[in-house]
């Protein structure tokens, strides 16, 4: 095939490239290399930093000995790839800002897509993205791992059961630990320009879970947010503040239980701190410096088109991490509790290999999960769920395999999430974003009509 074709596989196998090798990258990198790659060639990695390419094909390397390693391409020259490896499936890991774009060249020259969430962040990439998709037919999937945790999947059986009847209303708070929610400030996510905020780049997975649950759709949103806790101002007003812009290297940053240090992390410093001399990136940046665009504490109000409504809040400080959630029907009540860490150590480490971790936890700090059914003139009952092995309690094993396994048409919970879900998750997190700064309800259909 000449580099002038367009992408396409050959034969039943199917050829994949993955765009973006960041820690979040190591998910999929793994499990093409390894349990999906009797049915799956990892033909090409692309990313702006080489360095961090080679990390990834170091770590396939040391699992698979004597695989060749996978073809490395620049950022630059995405499209040489798709043409000369005969790419035919993409999955997107880069920047949040960078999806779209990715997205869209990948579907236009013939390939399905993979992406990380957010799918994108604002509307009008969003719009690029469905636009294009329907103009080349090609598939959209977007990795909402949440779907597939064992516990999240009871939850929407049980609704769609009508174990609690018509859902009126539903109460569901996120909390992230110190650990886990300071990152978010120590990263490109702190720029919302890149990430789109919390609203977007971590709250696109609640969104979508209640879309998911409810089998509907936001209608109306109104939200609050702001920086409560980090950033410099709140760090001069809390005696929090110290005087360094990135943690390495820096005198001011030993003992600062708020600092992530990449030199103690294997991981960290394979991927960030040896390739910062290509791109200039500081992975371990200051959460009480200047620069942050994003909120810390959020709260939402969303009324779907099924009539039921969502008050939701987010909280990125928080000296534990999980989320309760609670269904309000006109037959009873339906209750989660997710206690991911039950406190974090001072000066804990950002998670080492990205989603890989997500949802996991280990030792003193491991929390709990707990689904109780309330019907109407009932004592409460547990409803027991079994927990997978890996993150998000076996739903990231789950959700690799629906992506890159043998095709069935068995999904009775509809957990398959396509590029329309993609934006009706994050047009709730856009809707949120636009009611901040104006101070106003936002109907979302002004926003992206899917």
């Amino acid at each position: 095939m000449s580099e002038q074709d367009p992408c396409s596989g050959s034969g039943s196998r199917r050829r994949c490239a993955v765009v973006g090798l960041g820690a979040r990258a190591r998910l999929f990198t793994e499990a093409l290399a390894g349990p999906h790659a009797d049915r799956i060639d990892l033909v090409g990695f692309c990313d702006v930093n080489a360095h961090r390419v080679a990390v990834h094909n170091g770590w396939i390397a040391d699992d698979h000995p004597g695989r060749e390693p996978v073809p490395a391409y620049a950022a630059e020259d995405f499209d040489l790839m798709l043409r000369r490896e005969r790419v035919d499936l993409v999955v997107v890991c880069s920047v949040d800002r960078t999806h779209d774009d990715y997205i869209v060249r990948a579907l236009e020259a013939g390939c399905d897509v993979v992406t990380e969430k957010p799918m994108t962040t604002d509307a009008d990439r969003a719009r690029r993205i469905l636009q294009a998709r329907r103009r080349s037919g090609r598939e959209v999937r977007v990795a909402f791992n949440y779907r597939y945790n064992p516990v999240h999947s009871a939850v929407r059986e049980l609704i769609a059961a009508g174990e609690i009847g018509e859902v009126g209303s539903v109460h569901f708070e996120w909390l992230l630990d110190l650990r886990h929610g300071a990152d978010y400030f120590r990263r490109w996510h702190r720029n919302k320009a890149d990430s789109g905020g919390l609203m977007v780049h971590k709250s696109t997975h609640h969104f979508d879970l209640v879309n998911w649950w409810l089998n509907t759709e936001p209608r109306t949103v109104f939200a609050q947010g702001g920086l409560f806790f980090y950033g410099d101002e709140a760090g001069r007003r809390r005696g929090l503040a110290r005087p360094y812009a990135r943690a390495h290297g820096s005198p001011a940053a030993q003992g600062d239980p708020f600092a992530v240090h990449l030199a103690d992390s294997a991981v960290l410093s394979a991927l960030y701190l040896d390739a910062e001399a290509e791109d200039g990136y500081h992975r371990d940046q200051n959460v009480f410096g200047p620069g942050v665009t994003i909120e810390d504490d959020m709260a939402v109000l969303v009324r779907y088109a099924s009539g039921a409504s969502l008050t939701y809040h987010l909280t990125a400080y928080a000296p534990w991490e999980g989320y309760r959630v609670a269904f309000n029907g006109s037959e009873g009540r339906l209750e989660l509790l997710v206690e991911e860490s039950t406190w974090v150590r001072p000066g804990a480490e950002a998670e080492e290999a990205g989603p890989v971790l997500h949802g996991s936890t280990a030792g003193d700090e491991a929390g709990r999960t707990e689904l109780l059914l309330r019907r109407f003139w009932e004592p409460a009952r547990e409803v027991t769920v079994a927990s997978g092995e890996g993150g998000h309690g076996g739903g990231d094993v789950r959700m690799l395999e629906d992506l890159f396994g043998p095709r069935t048409d068995a999904d009775p919970l509809g957990r398959a999430a396509d590029a329309v879900d993609g934006a009706k998750s994050l047009v709730t997190g856009l809707a949120a974003n636009e009611s901040f700064e104006t101070g106003l309800p936002v109907r979302t259909r002004d926003l992206l009509d899917v």
